[in-house]
């Protein structure tokens, strides 16, 4: 392992951790988007339908747990936590997310590294999905206009991850013989892409200090 995939595991980790303390201990779920936390869920039981009966190390195998564990917590307090429920804003998140599972269902089924494995559909599958499962929660803050601090926090620390993931992918091409996965490139690169414009603003409005809110055009 290189210190870009640990760093990018340990923001991702973060973003949680970030998460939870706001809509736990916060009691509020103004600014989160329901829809991006069940499409992550979809793709963390999706990518790690392995958990059972394939181990690569006990790091792997305990980060797997927890990405579905946290994941699976955050669905659950959104959807079923009384003072969540009472700030959830149902009509800014409204992204129509069946446009987003249903053709990276296709394209795993199509795309993927081996066709007569259904683990690989399954996984190419989740590849593509969390490349686009952002897009609820970009476009909720777009509408919202305002980013409260340990929101924008919680969407940076996801940024920096893929972010790093990509520089991970550069070092192990570099130093990895045989080292290809274009599926997970091309994925990554896409995801990416879509913080760049968050990443911008919220760059703007922190230099100011990093309690300031992110200010988004509306």
């Amino acid at each position: 392992m290189n210190i870009f995939r640990f760093l990018g595991d340990m923001s991702h980790i973060l973003s949680f951790i970030l998460l939870l303390h706001k809509i736990i201990k916060g009691k509020s779920s103004v600014g989160i988007s329901l829809r991006t936390q069940e499409l992550y869920l979809i793709v963390f039981v999706a990518r790690y339908i392995d958990l059972f009966w394939n181990f690569s190390s006990m790091y792997n195998w305990i980060l797997k747990v927890c990405f579905i564990g946290a994941s699976v917590s955050i669905v659950y307090v959104l959807r079923y936590g009384k003072p969540q429920q009472a700030t959830y804003n149902a009509e800014l998140d409204a992204f129509p997310i069946q446009y987003l599972v249903g053709p990276c269902a296709l394209l795993g089924l199509l795309l993927n590294q081996d066709h007569m494995s259904p683990f690989e559909m399954v996984w190419a599958f989740s590849i593509y999905l969390e490349a686009l499962a952002i897009l609820p929660q970009l476009f909720l803050l777009q509408k919202q206009g305002e980013v409260e601090n340990l929101t924008s926090h919680y969407v940076a620390a996801l940024g920096a991850y893929r972010t790093l993931y990509l520089l991970n992918w550069i070092y192990r091409y570099f130093t990895e013989e045989d080292y290809v996965q274009r599926i997970v490139w091309v994925a990554g690169i896409v995801q990416t892409a879509l913080y760049c414009d968050f990443f911008y603003h919220y760059y703007n409005s922190k230099k100011g200090g990093m309690n300031r809110p992110v200010k988004l055009p509306v």
